[in-house]
């Protein structure tokens, strides 16, 4: 009997990679009769950054090479499409190259398609990148355009004049040679040397494993009998978060789709991060496969993806940030206790495995389908272990107001709310004996200088324990008058935000604002009682960065509220 490994599904999907033709060069002199583009993208408004472009200009100047055009504009919040449309603008100027900057961290990938869009349109493009960004851009570059210059310059926001010119200097070589040479050479410095996902994914959708795996016995061998090559072989090709996986055969594949009427190719989030990738049931299904789902948590990972997919999330931006939030997954509603999600004692830690498995699967399907891998191609500086898994629920039975999905829709409708956000800050209490002086503690908790809520005001999550929900209710508070408080008393002065942390992000009605809130509106603040008896709770911070929490209906494909799990049972 001829040996075989049952197949395995590729949590990475098909990536269909392309090679663009890259723009062609002018000559030395045919650059002194033109046009040269500088692009900035904001950040060379920072620390010494704009050096960067100083320096280049004058090292052109040299040359004879006078004739600029500058535009600045930051690429957040701006998707494939409009990126693609604003580099179409830039192009009406008609230069002859174009000199992108800058790529160091949260705006590098969309940075980096401004520049692969202006090589569609015919313009040679120079994108001048540092660490950590440039890694990224090398992905983003792969992925999406096969090729293109990239100039990688080694500085950071305590990099001076002179040493900032230094880097470019060393790099002037390579600049100069991308804008003005072609053939053998130009593929030369457009080559992206990158480590990861050499060889693309298959078109028939499995792993290569049976050329990696030395299978001994005879007949179809499942891969759970291989389980420790299989693990290595998925961490070393970068599509594990690093715990050990399910492997994701066909059968198990199938098994998962139980409780997913939706069409396996049904797109739920639009092209983003790194690869440029859709997310489709079936992306879904085999990282929840890998991570260790029921069938029953599919309903709920398709909603959250829904979700995540609303234009206020900012995925694309999202999912590659030097922020070490996670995606939280939090499910209000009949179905959420139905499916095994918990909101009791320790919901946010082990012990839960629908939680667990629930906010694993989506933080995979980020890191395969996206290629938005830590170390490789990803800016987080630190990460957390809200990146590996961040799911809970709200208990109905704890709470003493109205939950979330009882605000957005019912009782009988269940709800999945997602925040880009950091890990919970645990909130101390044991010795106020009364509502309001517990109030206060947690209004203070709800903001420090170096959060990110302390420039860019947004949502954020108060997770009550049952005794301090109890405690708060008898001192007459509603939740409408806990939101009021945080918002009105979490803030920092004007003076301690100032010109540290980050650029702000900020409502225009806040420019003289003084103190600087933390929210926009008392609606910025959820409100929800978890937990075990005792006196911790906790505040869930956000990235807030053109980044709202969004809530999805946990809906049939018809658009039809599910009353129950079992409205999605297939078969």
């Amino acid at each position: 009997m001829t040996k075989k490994l049952n197949r395995v599904l590729d949590p990475r999907g098909f990536q269909e990679r392309t090679k663009i033709e890259l723009a062609k060069r002018p000559t030395l002199d045919e650059l002194k009769s033109g046009k040269i583009l500088f692009y900035n993208n904001t950040k060379l408004g920072f620390c010494n950054y704009y050096t960067v472009f100083d320096r280049i200009k004058e090292k052109l100047s040299e040359l004879g090479i006078t004739n600029y055009v500058e535009y600045t504009e930051t690429v957040r919040g701006k998707n494939a499409e409009r990126l693609a449309e604003y580099a179409a603008m830039l192009a009406e100027e008609k230069p002859l190259a174009a000199i992108v900057a800058f790529g160091d961290m949260g705006t590098s990938s969309s940075t980096t398609v401004v520049a692969i869009e202006l090589e569609k349109l015919g313009i040679p493009t120079v994108y001048m990148t540092a660490p950590p960004g440039s890694a990224i851009t090398e992905g983003v570059g792969v992925y999406r355009a096969g090729q293109l210059c990239l100039c990688s310059v080694d500085i950071f926001q305590a990099s001076t004049v002179q040493e900032v010119s230094e880097q470019v200097d060393l790099k002037w070589d390579y600049i100069l040679g991308s804008l003005t040479s072609n053939g053998a050479e130009l593929e030369k410095l457009a080559f992206i040397d990158f480590k990861m996902d050499r060889v693309p994914p298959a078109k028939d959708g499995f792993l290569p494993l049976v050329e990696q795996i030395e299978v001994t016995d005879e007949g179809l061998i499942e891969p759970g009998c291989y389980m420790e090559e299989i693990n290595d072989y998925f961490n070393e090709e970068h599509i594990s978060d690093g715990l050990p996986i399910i492997p994701p055969t066909k059968a198990r594949y199938e098994k998962m789709m139980e409780y997913c009427p939706f069409d396996e190719d049904l797109v739920l989030c639009d092209p983003s991060g790194p690869s440029g990738k859709t997310v489709t049931v079936k992306d879904v299904a085999i990282a929840a496969v890998m991570a260790g789902c029921k069938p029953t948590a599919m309903p709920i990972l398709v909603a959250a993806f829904k979700a995540l997919n609303s234009p206020l999330y900012n995925l694309n931006q999202s999912v590659t940030t030097s922020h070490p939030g996670g995606n939280l997954v939090l499910v209000s509603g009949p179905i959420a206790q139905q499916v095994g999600l918990s909101g009791k004692q320790g919901c946010m830690g082990p012990g839960y495995p629908a939680n667990a498995t629930i906010g694993r699967a989506v933080n995979l399907v980020i890191m395969n389908i996206f290629r938005s891998v830590p170390g490789v191609c990803d800016l987080d500086c630190l990460a957390s272990q809200a990146e590996f898994t961040f799911c809970f629920a709200e208990e109905p039975e704890l709470a003493q107001w109205n939950m979330i999905n009882e605000d957005r829709y019912d009782s009988e409708t269940t709800t999945v709310y997602v925040l880009k956000a950091e890990p919970i800050h645990d909130i101390i209490d044991f010795l106020s004996l009364d509502g309001y002086d517990l109030l206060d503690t947690i209004t203070h908790c709800c903001t420090t200088l170096g959060s990110n809520n302390a420039y860019m005001p947004g949502p954020l999550v108060v997770c009550l324990t049952p005794d301090h929900g109890i405690m708060l209710k008898r001192a007459g508070f509603t939740k409408r008058m806990i939101q009021e408080h945080i918002h009105t008393y979490a803030y920092h002065e004007v003076p301690m935000v100032r010109n540290r942390g980050l650029v702000p992000v900020r409502p225009e009605s806040f420019k003289n604002k003084h103190p600087m809130p933390v929210t926009r509106t008392p609606e910025d603040v959820e409100v929800v009682v978890i937990g075990g008896r005792g006196g911790h709770d906790g505040v869930i911070l956000p990235w807030a960065l053109h980044s709202e929490g969004c809530v999805e209906p946990v809906a049939l494909p018809d658009g039809r509220i599910a009353k129950s799990i079992d409205d999605f049972k297939t078969k």
